[in-house]
């Protein structure tokens, strides 16, 4: 049985598409230009530069933390909407969306964010720092 090698370009693109599943995004991910245009077999792949918040998430997803750092998260001991800050000691550390004090949050005990109850958590900072009360 023939094996098929893909295309570098197919292995990035596959890598990239992996990558946003789990919500991380490498801006400068791409087919290494100088290996690519040489008569080199397989070029390598170029993972690029990324801020701080884009690491700390794709260490987090390595390292097959559930939720990964920089997802959101519902406590559902109380209903609370959090970004997942980190995971110590057994536990997951989240922030309140709208900025405040973390909080510990016993894995068990975590839900799926609904993206509507994110964005309401943001819009009521937004409306907070501005100093808008509707």
């Amino acid at each position: 049985m023939e094996e098929q090698v893909r295309s570098t370009e197919e292995v990035v693109e596959s890598l990239r598409e992996a990558l946003a599943g789990v919500g991380v995004v490498l801006p400068s991910l791409r087919v290494d230009p100088v290996t690519g245009a040489s008569e080199e077999p397989f070029a390598l792949v170029a993972l690029g530069r990324c801020n701080v918040r884009t690491a700390e998430r794709l260490a987090s997803v390595v390292r097959g933390e559930r939720p990964a750092v920089g997802t959101f998260a519902v406590d559902e001991r109380d209903g609370r909407v959090g970004e997942v800050m980190g995971h110590v000691g057994g536990v997951v550390q989240l922030r309140p969306v709208a900025g405040g004090r973390e909080w510990d949050c016993p894995p068990e005990s975590l839900g799926p964010a609904p993206s509507r109850e994110v964005l309401r958590a943001r819009v009521r900072r937004a409306n907070a720092d501005s100093g808008f009360h509707a």
